[in-house]
């Protein structure tokens, strides 16, 4: 883990929850990439950040557990009952000394550290800031896609609401712009074991949104619009995807971005 400033006293920890169960692609934590099971990708990126001080896979079958492990990761077993990758990170941190939680994708196997960094950084600025995420501009051919969660904001960057269809609802076609959400949070630890133990809301259940129980309690999420090349944010959804994140791979090859 590369060395934190010592100028910040927050004890930043990442989580990566990884379940090995999926409607879609049953086991795809350890679908091999390029050589490697997608967690490790995941969890080699994550650790060039150079905010967080330690990094964990949250497991809930022995399975990835040998494998994070295999690889000098490390894996905390969970139970196979949470509904959301929140509360999963939840029971990983509860008893750990810390104070700022990163709740990393197990299935972004692409993510630019720097997009971790992006996130953590208001939170270190700002004490009152209790959870952010991050988004970034979208194309018109994604706009009715459910599978891209759009995000819209206020005047201040906190976000007004989250979901799969397309919001703003463009009445006027001048200057439309949407923004994806992309799905990496950071937490103050006491507001995550908070909303952890809150029941799910009903446009949680009606979108599948987990951050919308944030926004229906009455809470704020401040939204930052990430720099980094969008091939960072490519989720692994289907078996197909496999494919599509080999080429990329295969095409940073050669750059200076730790891609190996």
């Amino acid at each position: 883990m590369i060395e934190k400033s010592s100028i910040n006293r927050d004890r930043i920890i990442g989580v990566i929850p990884a379940r090995y169960g999926s409607s879609r692609f049953e086991g795809k934590v350890l679908a091999d990439i390029a050589g490697k099971p997608m967690i490790q990708w995941v969890y080699e990126r994550a650790e060039k950040s150079k905010t967080l001080d330690e990094l964990f896979v949250a497991v809930d079958d022995p399975r990835v557990q040998s494998r994070v492990e295999g690889f000098g990761g490390k894996a905390v077993l969970t139970g196979a009952h949470h509904k959301s990758g929140t509360d999963r990170i939840a029971e990983v941190v509860e008893k750990m000394p810390a104070d700022i939680i990163v709740n990393i994708q197990g299935d972004q196997p692409l993510i630019d550290p720097n997009m971790i960094d992006e996130a953590v950084q208001p939170m270190i600025d700002n004490d009152k800031i209790q959870m952010s995420t991050l988004k970034r501009e979208i194309e018109e051919d994604e706009f009715d896609d459910p599978g891209v969660v759009k995000v819209v904001v206020d005047d201040q960057d906190f976000a007004l609401y989250f979901s799969r269809s397309l919001i703003p609802h463009p009445r006027y076609d001048e200057d439309l712009r949407v923004y994806e959400h992309v799905g990496l949070y950071v937490y103050r630890k006491d507001f995550l074991l908070k909303i952890s133990k809150m029941p799910q809301g009903y446009l949680e259940k009606i979108e599948s949104l987990e951050q919308l129980r944030v926004l229906e309690r009455g809470y704020k999420i401040l939204v930052v619009e990430t720099k980094v090349d969008r091939a960072a944010g490519v989720s692994v959804d289907t078996p197909e995807d496999i494919k599509k994140v080999e080429r990329l791979i295969a095409e940073m090859k050669g750059m200076d971005n730790g891609y190996k």
